[in-house]
């Protein structure tokens, strides 16, 4: 009997140091969800090969390698002058000058009017391996620079974050405003961007009620985009907030899971367009899951 009880204690022991050992189902999710997210920061067109944002004006904007250009590019990558991008309102017509050897959507460019990043898929020049391309932030048109070779996407060694832990994976209940709202949520531009709230989300943290209100981040997969803050902002995570996506509502219901919770693009590079938490989404209380602040950056 005495052998018996030392092997189950034996078995027992095992099967827990295993357990231990082996992350269950939810944490390999979680896990290869973020696996995946760190590859697309470090992609050759992700956030980290960002280099250059430059605001256009009304009529005649330079392009080139020149000290003053509107849009500046790297010297070994274009000439002194390039070509221009002409404004007219809310159009953008590009003109290439002779000798720039810029290539638009793959080819050599031509004088074209230019589609943003708001019209869905964006035009992109190119100027050897750096690319650039239209982005519209309200009533800002502006360019955005990127080059795969950047220092900031060599030295990127992954985002650091808490253990997972599926207590920070809540049930909310969505609360449908009779009409959609409209807010004007603040940017790190000192601007404001308007977005959606289709309604208010209550859960349960500690036994205490909590609601933050999500934006509807519409397009080919409609989803609910969370802006907040918490007692880890500048303690641990990014000071001007973190992200965090859901799924629309099913049955009333909005899973929210924290240890998705990511940090903004403007947590790796002064060249995002990032908008900043409102106050109803200020949480006084520490939420220890998801991304913590990057690193170096």
């Amino acid at each position: 009997m005495v052998l018996m009880n030392r092997w189950i204690a034996f078995l027992l022991s095992s099967a827990l140091a295993l357990s231990a050992q082996t992350p269950d189902a939810y944490t390999q999710a979680v896990n290869a969800w973020h696996a995946g997210r760190e590859a697309r920061l470090a992609a050759e067109d992700g956030w980290l090969s960002l280099i250059g944002r430059d605001w256009l004006n009304q009529g005649e904007n330079t392009i080139g390698s020149a000290p003053g250009s509107t849009v500046l590019l790297p010297g070994w990558a274009a000439p002194a002058k390039a070509g221009l991008f002409v404004m007219e309102g809310t159009t953008v017509r590009f003109r290439p000058l002779p000798g720039s050897g810029l290539l638009l959507n793959g080819k050599p460019a031509t004088e074209a009017v230019l589609k943003s990043d708001a019209d869905g898929t964006p035009d992109v020049l190119s100027a050897g391996r750096v690319k650039f391309y239209l982005i519209r932030r309200g009533t800002h048109l502006g360019v955005r620079v990127k080059d795969p070779e950047n220092p900031a996407r060599k030295a990127f060694h992954g985002v650091p974050r808490y253990p997972v832990d599926a207590a920070w994976r809540v049930e909310a209940e969505f609360i449908p405003y009779a009409t959609p709202q409209v807010r004007a949520i603040p940017t790190v531009l000192g601007t404001t961007q308007s977005m959606t709230a289709p309604g208010l989300l209550t859960f349960k943290v500690g036994g205490r009620e909590v609601s933050l209100e999500p934006m509807l981040e519409e397009g080919e997969h409609p989803e609910l985009f969370l802006i907040f803050k918490d007692a880890t902002s500048a303690h641990g995570t990014y000071p001007a907030g973190r992200f965090l996506y859901a799924d629309l509502p099913k049955g009333g219901k909005v899973t929210l899971d924290f240890n998705r919770a990511i940090n903004p693009p403007c947590a790796f590079t002064l060249f995002a367009t990032c908008p900043l938490p409102p106050k109803s989404n200020f949480l006084d209380f520490p939420v220890p899951a998801g991304e913590k602040e990057p690193e170096g950056h």
